[in-house]
């Protein structure tokens, strides 16, 4: 009760259960009345006014009743017989009353001095606050202290530009992201990134149980959505490495670059196996081959670190404030839809299941990935995201999976066709699959309330609210998110650093595969030599960093152009690499007249795939659009010329292959062009092998080494190498 003065309450008392008089006019500070409420601090109060104190024999009868307060406040029995004076005040008593119609419970009446409760409280101790205390006791400690209000609100995840610090505050929401594209300002240093999410964080702090929130981004190839951040080469050009070790000092550089602007959660990695490149998501798989992907989970320890030895299998790790929760994803076949069409059904046996496309879960839970995202796709007709055969009965029964699965972007809402049909039936079937945290962007309050209502008419247990929420507190305490919950910049100078631009480099320069080096063995064209008197460099992508980089690039979908991030494009890479004296001319689309009129010694030619993601990229016919068949036209047809294919998989290249004199498979080599220009100079060998089959026509799709009609143009496995210009420059096939 808030008054400004003692009120009538007699005629309400055998109405209430519990009743205290807060500081008068408590002021700003109203979290101090909490504090009481929930156990944070304990009742001092002195009465300030006159209290009626109970008989001893109606506090007798009370202890017999109802032996627990209402709520977590000490009532201080009666000894002595009620004296019939009013009691004096400040002597701090209680006033109970039996309630006239029998419901249990006490009535306490604390006119409290101001300020009393802040000023002068006591802090309780908890055990979920004290770190030496295991992580499961805490989290056994948090649950039972929430609300159910609280345990919903750490269910959700929000995108940050839906949300204030005081909504995080209310809803006690458990995390936050941002989409694609989605930064504080453009060119976002990283000491704002780390300001805005401290500020976040701080709303998270200041709610009744200061429970923090975690903050995730799309980074899927290296610190993908920031300014000036290393852009390593998507997941379809490592395959071809075929380097685990390389793949782990990615994933610790994307650690330091992620904790450099205050982000604590990467959705990394796909583990996808891409079984049809016509899927728009192909290049964010490793490889077609299950092996293969299994390998490059050794991303995830570089991402988390190294589980000790003895570490439980199946329970969460992260290795220190320089490393990031993981997200295995997309559980499961997402890369097996039919036709490659995005979120589309995968029609697999449980055999194919089994050996395609589940092994990856298997190594990454055995790694200690802290988080499992659901698919979009469904299963042989059933949604994955509905799926708790899959969810719950394997992922986390069978596998004991001991992390938090969380949807993806909107990823309940697509249950029903069309998305948000119908919410409530989609909520219940998501929560009821297994899926803790729901990655509801833009729709949060909805989530909230419709979760809450299932909850409350007893459609979803709360034993399934209290396993989500337990998941999800394991993996905050496990990552020490509660001692250290606000971010610094210890480790700002990481963004970029030349020694991440290095490491990219690398890859770039293991993951080129040479399809075709000469008319013939005999007569190599690779590596160039770097002392002519004029080259011509041609194509959309040879200066055009966005367009190496591709999608999830600075936004969702990437961009073209070289202003939006920093990086070295291959045109750069090329002037670099190439003796002072060699004139390189560049000219993006030349016509046959012009080559043959400038007497180039030869040309390199750099075509490709505009930028894409998700949706947006699936293709049917695999094409490379105009004007790249017009340029290897027009330049391959005049002088000696090396094609480089800037592409997220393998595309239509049969029709061409005749008049290009050397062709070599770039992917997407991200923000470090100058890989390329190492290896097509000599100063490395060429020596990336296929991760995927290179198809003759999209009519052979899907076609996966092995299949029964296995006849492509360039077979899973192969790739020409060469030995640097220091050796002896030869040519073999493997």
């Amino acid at each position: 009760m808030i008054s400004r003065h003692l009120d009538v309450i007699e005629p309400y008392l055998s109405k209430i259960d519990a009743l205290v008089a807060t500081a008068w006019l408590p002021g700003s500070e109203r979290q101090g009345v909490a504090d009481l409420l929930f156990q944070e601090l304990r009742f001092h109060g002195q009465a300030c006014s006159y209290i009626v104190q109970d008989s001893r024999a109606a506090a007798d009868e009370r202890r017999r009743s109802s032996p627990r307060p209402a709520f977590p406040v000490r009532i201080r029995p009666v000894d002595e017989d009620p004296p019939t004076k009013l009691m004096h005040p400040q002597k701090g008593l209680t006033c109970c009353k039996k309630m006239k119609w029998g419901c249990p419970g006490f009535v306490l009446v604390c006119y409290l001095c101001c300020s009393s409760v802040v000023a002068h409280g006591e802090k309780k101790y908890l055990k979920y606050k004290d770190p030496k205390q295991h992580v499961e006791v805490r989290v056994r400690d948090l649950l039972k202290r929430m609300t159910l209000a609280e345990k919903i609100g750490q269910m959700a995840q929000l995108e940050r530009t839906a949300v204030t610090p005081e909504y995080l505050k209310e809803y006690s929401i458990g995390s936050l992201l941002s989409g694609g594209g989605s930064v504080p300002s453009p060119k976002t240093p990283p000491e704002e990134w780390i300001e805005m999410i401290n500020e976040f964080q701080k709303g998270s702090l200041s709610s009744r149980l200061g429970i923090p929130m975690i903050y995730g981004i799309d980074a899927v190839h290296g610190h993908n959505n920031v300014y000036q951040a290393t852009i390593f080469p998507h997941n379809v050009g490592l395959g071809v490495t075929r380097d685990p070790e390389l793949v782990k000092k990615i994933g610790e550089a994307t650690a330091l670059e992620v904790r450099a602007t205050g982000i604590n959660y990467a959705f990394a990695p796909c583990i996808a196996v891409c079984r049809d490149p016509r899927w728009g998501r192909c290049y964010e798989s490793y490889s077609e081959d299950t092996s293969i992907v299994r390998s490059m989970t050794e991303i995830i320890p570089g991402l988390q670190g190294d589980i000790p030895k003895g570490h439980k299998k199946g329970v969460p790790y992260l290795g220190g404030k320089d490393k990031v929760l993981g997200c295995a994803k997309h559980f499961v076949g997402d890369g097996g839809t039919t036709e490659g069409i995005n979120e589309n059904n995968t029609v697999v046996d449980r055999h194919g299941l089994m050996n395609i496309h589940m092994p990856g879960y298997y190594d990454a839970i055995r790694k200690g990935v802290a988080t499992v995202m659901v698919s979009y796709s469904s299963l042989n007709g059933l949604k994955m995201h509905a799926n708790k055969n899959l969810v719950t009965g394997f992922l986390k029964n069978k596998l004991k999976f001991k992390g938090f699965v969380i949807s993806d972007w909107q990823g309940i809402d697509k249950i029903t066709y069309p998305p948000h049909a119908n919410y409530t039936y989609s909520v219940q079937k998501g929560i009821e699959a297994g899926i803790d945290m729901v990655m509801v962007p833009l729709n949060g309050s909805e989530f909230i309330d419709t979760l809450t209502g299932l909850v409350n008419d007893q459609v979803i247990p709360i034993s399934r609210i209290n396993d989500a929420v337990e998941r999800i507190l394991r993996v905050k305490f496990l990552m020490g998110l509660f001692e250290n919950p606000l971010a610094d910049n210890s480790f700002a100078s990481h963004l970029g650093s030349q020694a991440h631009r290095n490491l990219a480099r690398e890859a770039v320069r293991k993951s080129l595969v040479l399809l075709k080096n000469g008319k013939n063995a005999d007569n190599p064209i690779l590596p160039l030599p770097k002392n002519e008197s004029k080259i011509l460099v041609a194509g959309t992508h040879a200066n055009n960093l966005g367009y190496q980089c591709g999608g999830w690039t600075i936004t969702w979908q990437g961009v073209s152009g070289n202003n939006y991030t920093a990086g070295t494009t291959i045109l750069n890479g090329i002037n670099m690499a190439v003796d002072p004296s060699t004139e390189v001319v560049y000219k993006e689309n030349p016509t046959a007249k012009y080559v043959k009129s400038k007497d180039f010694s030869y040309a390199i030619v750099v075509l490709g795939e505009p930028p894409y993601a998700e949706t947006n990229g699936d293709s049917l016919n695999l094409t490379i659009p105009e004007p790249g068949p017009s340029v290897i036209q027009n330049v391959c047809g005049s002088v000696k010329c090396v094609v480089i294919v800037v592409t997220g998989r393998p595309v239509v290249i049969q029709p061409y292959i005749n008049q290009i004199d050397a062709l070599v498979a770039a992917w997407l080599p991200g923000s470090e062009g100058q890989g390329v220009a190492d290896v097509l100079f000599g100063d490395y060998g060429f020596t990336g092998k296929l991760a995927r089959t290179w198809f003759k026509t999209v009519d052979q799709l899907p076609m996966n080494v092995g299949d029964s009609h296995y006849d492509p143009l360039f077979p899973f496995g192969f790739g020409l190498t060469t030995q640097p210009v220091n050796a002896t420059a030869t040519t073999t096939s493997t």
